[in-house]
């Protein structure tokens, strides 16, 4: 670490633009017999942080071309390093001048005001999260270490630069992939393919709310890859939905019906409309204009694209209902290609529970190979949708503690625990779109914590179960200084790439969400089964064969790491992640280039 001295003046960082407290950064103005005049610029220390690999300085950066030329931008407020440079380098010559000038501009008055206008638009819920991207070093290509991460993650970069979401996961998973791309060349051009999606659909969905106002929304279907069967995917209704968090999504799920061991492929779509606050009549014209243009896209037998859509954030039971009614009314069909429906007409049982109750089941396995059991142990959960609320009941089922659930209000701490009741009473309360606060006024010893994550509070295991994204690595490092061993994912990606570097770091077992939360699909592939025999099956067979089936995924993913030397604790995410991509690549290789 160094210290440098820059020189302060106005200019690039005049605070007057921000607030009355950056006046201070001004030179100071005196005066003398002559009148006015400048006084001497004052110099300010700062430490710059010398980092040992290039991949430190892109976890806040990523390049992008701007007029022509290749420009670092700062992945906060999207300006690049001469845009806020406080030094003589600017964006000009070489890549270290140019990072010296972000590096200063990530001490500037301007970037934080750029955070600080970020937090304002998140607590707004428009959605803008900080999502710094992963690069390694190309450098390091002589010694092979980094080289594919570097090859495939800069063809992505160039084609889908500001497809943030997208990246970070196709990241994680190369980063997972280097040992087996290193040992089988030809998997690299496999995964330049897949990477890929067979088929992206983009369509306007315009409705009238009830008060006869036209609005417009933007609808998504990414059909990613059916080298294992057909299409499988959720469809989400939130603000937050954009081509990237469907692609992500979409490249997530293929990898999770791979690793499920289910003959099908995977897709993703949605919305960016946002059901809550919305009347039962205006959530059904908004369902029944979307399925207008779905429908041409998606079903097994009426159009060559077989592709069956489910479930995802804001599209629960009644949306399904709503969708399937319009499909059936433009197709004249009864065909099982949405889900979960009612259960007098398609849905398994335990359709609801799947998720959260596998969570539980696979955080169940990675226990039981520590030597540990659930019951007795503290466990913060995130959320308090289907997933967190599910995985709570299946937690209090096998003897754990939970003791929070979170919205995006803030977060609920029971020390005593939940039990059914008061689980009961949390539902009642999100059923009726209320806030977790209301909690508090039937159980006074509970506390509720307004705009903070739970993840400070002491635990053994914890279970990110909200949204992608939402545990950063302040918050990973919170987890590990509350004593937190063993952390499940339950949402798609909730994790940061930094917090999950810091996991690895740290040597805590962390299981990826694409292993833990693949009870929903393998219980939507049974449904399919089901479905077609004319059967209904038991909750207590489903839930026998839900168990079974995470404990595969779990020796799966285990097994495939030890096949590549890869040790515990990354095994499980490193497993998970070539355990799913060698059965996609290896039906894809099968095929040809398709």
């Amino acid at each position: 670490m160094e210290e440098i001295d820059l020189e302060m003046g106005p200019g690039y960082d005049d605070g007057t633009h921000f607030d009355s407290g950056a006046a201070q950064n001004l030179a100071i103005i005196g005066v003398n017999d002559h009148g006015l005049k400048p006084a001497p610029r004052k110099k300010k220390k700062v430490v710059k942080r010398w980092r040992d690999e290039w991949a430190e300085t892109y976890k806040w950066a990523y390049v992008a071309v701007h007029e022509g030329s290749h420009r670092i931008f700062c992945s906060v407020c999207k300006e690049y390093g001469r845009k806020h440079r406080r030094n003589p380098y600017g964006n000009e010559g070489s890549r270290n001048m140019q990072m010296s000038a972000l590096e200063e501009h990530n001490n500037s008055l301007l970037h934080k005001e750029a955070l600080r206008l970020q937090m304002a638009s998140r607590d707004r819920g428009m959605g803008i999260v900080e999502r710094p991207l992963y690069v390694k070093d190309v450098s390091r290509q002589c010694t092979n270490e980094g080289y594919f991460q570097h090859t495939v993650s800069s063809s992505i970069l160039r084609r889908d630069p500001h497809e943030v979401e997208f990246i970070q996961s196709i990241q994680e998973v190369v980063h997972s992939l280097e040992p087996v791309l290193a040992k089988v060349p030809q998997y690299v051009h496999v995964f330049e393919r897949l990477v890929e999606p067979e088929r992206v659909t983009i369509f306007k969905v315009p409705w009238v709310d009830d008060k006869g106002e036209a609005h417009v929304n933007r609808g998504f279907r990414v059909q990613f890859n059916q080298a294992l069967g057909p299409y499988k995917g959720g469809l989400r209704f939130h603000p937050t939905v954009n081509l990237s968090v469907v692609k992500f999504l979409a490249f997530e799920q293929t990898l999770r019906n791979s690793l499920s061991s289910l003959s099908l492929g995977g897709g993703q779509g949605g919305s960016d409309f946002n059901p809550k606050g919305k009347s039962e009549n205006e959530i059904m014209r908004f369902c029944y204009s979307f399925m207008e243009e779905l429908y041409r896209h998606i079903g097994p037998n009426q159009v060559p694209i077989f592709d069956t859509p489910s479930g995802d954030i804001g599209v629960g039971q009644r949306e399904i209902g709503y969708l399937f009614g319009q499909y059936r009314r433009l197709t004249s069909q009864y065909e099982g290609i949405l889900g979960p429906k009612g259960i007098q007409w398609g849905a398994s049982n335990l359709h609801s529970e799947a998720t959260g109750y596998g969570v539980v089941y696979y955080a169940k396995e990675v226990l039981a190979s520590l030597e540990k059991d659930l019951k007795g142990l503290r466990c913060v959960v995130s959320g308090a949708g289907k997933v967190a609320l599910y995985a709570v009941e299946k937690l209090i089922a096998f003897g754990a503690i939970p003791v929070t659930v979170s919205d995006t209000s803030g977060y609920i701490l029971d020390e005593g625990g939940f039990d059914r009741v008061k689980l009961g009473f949390i539902r009642e309360i999100k059923a009726h779109n209320k806030c977790l606060r209301d909690y508090t006024k039937n159980y006074s010893s509970a506390k509720y914590f307004e705009d903070m994550k739970p993840w400070t509070v002491k635990c053994d295991v914890a279970f990110p179960c909200a949204t992608q994204n939402e545990l950063n690595h302040v918050d990973a490092l919170s987890l590990i200084n509350v004593g937190c061993q063993v952390i499940i994912e339950g949402a798609n990606m909730p994790c940061t790439a930094e917090a999950i570097d810091v996991f690895r770091k740290s040597k805590v077992w962390f299981g990826p969400g694409k292993a833990a939360n693949a009870g929903g699909v393998t219980i939507q592939g049974l449904e399919m089964s089901q479905n077609n025999s004319c059967a209904q099956w038991t909750a207590e067979e489903v839930d026998t064969r839900l168990e079974e089936v995470m404990k595969d995924i779990y020796q799966k993913s285990v097994k495939a790491a030890q096949d590549y030397g890869i040790g515990n604790p990354e095994a499980l995410l490193d497993g998970a992640n070539i355990a799913s991509f060698l059965r996609v690549a290896q039906a894809m290789l099968e095929q040809g280039c398709v």
